[in-house]
């Protein structure tokens, strides 16, 4: 598996979901809707779901083997980290122009 783009949707201050992503693989299959929260002791990545008829929420689609999973939390934590550093940082050319 390839993950070809992360892209940060939507972040969040005041409430424990950070962010919701979008995940493409091989360049060929976009998984939406995938929420970064934090929990008591990280940050951790669950994957878009919805409640079924006895109020259970259910994943709509998640990776099988646990291997994945890392690889997928990684990959998408890694580029929210990212996001947030980019976002704190004043732009190059902002700079430039000041100076």
């Amino acid at each position: 598996m390839i993950i070809t783009d992360i892209k940060i949707r939507r972040t969040y201050q005041d409430t424990r979901l950070r962010a919701l992503v979008s995940l493409t693989i091989d360049g060929e299959l976009a998984v939406h809707d995938i929420k970064v929260i934090e929990g008591p002791e990280r940050l951790f990545v669950a994957m878009p779901s919805r409640r079924d008829d006895n109020g259970v929420f259910r994943d709509i689609c998640h990776p099988i083997t646990s291997a994945a999973r890392k690889q997928m939390e990684g990959a998408i934590l890694d580029a929210y980290h990212e996001f947030l550093s980019n976002m704190s940082q004043p732009h190059e050319s902002q700079q430039e122009v000041e100076n």
